[in-house]
């Protein structure tokens, strides 16, 4: 007797078993245990169980299944043949487990059942190609699109890159795959979604945005604190920044002070002491010969009056006298009225250049007409003195701009001042006076030819057009305050060489004039100045024009609010 080992039914011959198999369970809708494989032939479930489930051996729940591995024609041999016993019946030992309860519907192109064909020139063994080109499907995500991919592709036979089955469902063919790299990789089974902020892994894109929320959210857990301290950084990084920048501009405006003489460290008398003191201290000055100084300096500042100590008379009429003589090159040479030169002191060395251009400026007023009977001052004030009167001019109500960038203050600092506190000065006293601004070089080189052609014809105003001029010409013209970054002069004529270059006759403060004939001729070096000597970007000329009236100072006083000088070019 020979029982089936499927179902258990016994049978007599071995032909009817063979037909009992063949009919019973050979053509019978087959179903992979393990997975979702089915209508599939027993070949081709013995070799995908081989394959996709090496490792599965569960125990037999109610029979085993077995099938010879002959073909029809090899049933028709007689038995015992030596066919027959070659090929001898072959059992694979498997769990037959419950369908599955919704299974792969087929594909609209597919009329029959899913099938699978296992391909007999395929290897056994799997390549390490043919693994990674699984595990390369497997991560790349979004599966299903792939299969379907190959789906509609219209290929006949899809080959399993791990194992040699063929199949002709993509579908199919997913799941198999899965299988094997299920079994390979078991935390693959679902893709990860990598936060960018940190190292957690969430399950899905909706897991993974309300974790990056998180990050993101200044009012929730740790994100909050190093949001918070993030902004308390940037706070204190914008704190020591602001104090830096305060401290760089309180040590400049230091500098300016200093530099400007508004720094509280004395005016006029406080630096002629520290002179005089540094004088005996060095033995270069008797201590009785230092109060006998002081005792003047006192008396001078009590008066108002400058003590004529730096003051050279008549240096326009020795300037006369030096270009009257046949030894001086040139063709014309126009001077203003008699100025005297003040220099520099010890009480306002380094700074003092605009209070001595103002005192030579007056000089020559007091010597013309009709300034000399306008003035009330008819003695040359002292420096201190200067200061008050600008002082004074700035509570009449004069340039109100000025006052505020000296905060009103003048007496006992050594402020610099320029042609804007001339004009105030000479507005005060009632004398008309205009500003003319040189603003940019008007030459090659830096130079200022525009200068020089308006001085020339400032001094040609008083001469008579229908004469033949002489070689020196004496006007009755006041001279020209001349102002520069950082220095102040004064001009007192215009020279015209042969060639026709003009240079400009300057006196300066710093300079020690002598009026000996041998020392103008010398000092003349210093006093002609040529355009490539005048170099400065900018410079101002301070010209005087006249006398006001009562009802023109009100009016010079109520423009001054706007006070613009003429710029030129």
């Amino acid at each position: 007797m020979l029982t089936c080992e499927v179902c258990g039914e016994e049978l007599l011959l071995e032909e009817d078993l063979k037909t009992h198999l063949l009919l019973v369970h050979l053509e019978a809708d087959l179903h992979c245990p393990l997975c979702f494989l089915s209508a599939v032939s027993y070949d081709q479930l013995h070799a995908h169980m081989s394959t996709a489930h090496p490792e599965e051996h569960p125990k037999p729940l109610n029979s085993t299944f077995a099938r010879t591995s002959t073909s029809k024609t090899s049933m028709a041999q007689p038995a015992g043949t030596p066919a027959e016993k070659d090929k001898s019946i072959r059992a694979s030992t498997l769990v037959n487990l419950k369908p599955q309860e919704q299974e792969i519907p087929p594909e609209p192109e597919h009329a029959g059942p899913l099938s699978a064909t296992l391909s007999a020139e395929e290897p056994e063994t799997l390549q390490e190609s043919d693994w990674n080109q699984a595990r390369q499907l497997w991560s790349s995500g979004g599966r299903p699109g792939t299969f379907q991919m190959l789906e509609h592709s219209g290929e006949p036979n899809l080959s399993c890159p791990m194992c040699a089955l063929v199949c002709t469902s993509p579908l199919v063919l997913q799941e198999h795959v899965e299988l094997h790299l299920e079994e390979q990789h078991p935390e693959k089974g679902r893709r990860l979604w990598d936060c960018p902020m940190c190292s957690a892994e969430c399950a899905d894109s909706a897991a993974l945005q309300e974790h990056v929320e998180l990050h993101l959210d200044p009012c929730t857990g740790s994100s909050s604190s190093d949001v918070n301290l993030a902004v308390q950084l940037q706070q204190e990084e914008e704190q020591h920044r602001r104090r830096e920048e305060a401290r760089q501009e309180a040590e400049h405006f230091k500098k300016l002070q200093r530099r400007y003489g508004l720094d509280g460290s004395g005016g006029y008398r406080r630096q002629m002491e520290r002179t005089m003191e540094r004088e005996v201290t060095r033995g270069r000055l008797a201590p009785a010969d230092f109060h006998r100084k002081k005792a003047d300096l006192m008396e001078s500042l009590a008066s108002g009056v400058d003590d004529g100590r730096s003051r050279t008379c008549g240096a326009v009429d020795a300037l006369t006298e030096y270009y009257g003589t046949p030894a001086c090159d040139c063709a014309h040479v126009w001077l203003c009225s008699d100025t005297d030169h003040f220099g520099a002191s010890a009480g306002d060395k380094g700074w003092g250049c605009g209070y001595r251009n103002f005192q030579m400026l007056l000089s020559s007023l007091h010597r013309t007409e009709p300034y000399a009977s306008s003035l009330q001052e008819k003695a040359v004030p002292s420096i201190p003195q200067v200061q008050r009167m600008i002082e004074e001019a700035w509570k009449a109500g004069v340039d109100p701009q000025g006052a505020s960038h000296f905060n009103h203050r003048l007496q006992g600092t050594r402020a610099w001042i320029g042609a804007t506190e001339i004009y105030v000065l000479l507005t005060w006293l009632g004398v008309r006076a205009r500003i003319i601004d040189f603003h940019q070089p008007t030459g090659p080189g830096d130079t200022h030819p525009r200068l020089f052609d308006w001085v020339r014809q400032y001094f040609l105003q008083s001469s008579q057009s229908n004469r033949l001029p002489p070689k020196v010409i004496r006007t009755s013209l006041p001279p020209l305050y001349l102002q520069h970054h950082g220095h102040s002069r004064l001009v007192v004529g215009v020279e015209q060489r042969k060639s026709g270059a003009l240079a400009l006759l300057i006196l300066d403060p710093g300079l020690k004039l002598s009026l000996s004939t041998d020392a103008v001729s010398v000092a003349i070096r210093h006093i002609r100045k040529f355009p490539s000597s005048l170099k400065h970007k900018q410079y101002q000329l301070l010209a005087v024009q006249g006398v006001l009236s009562a009802e023109d100072k009100q009016a010079a006083v109520f423009n001054s609010r706007t006070l613009c000088a003429e710029k030129i070019p």
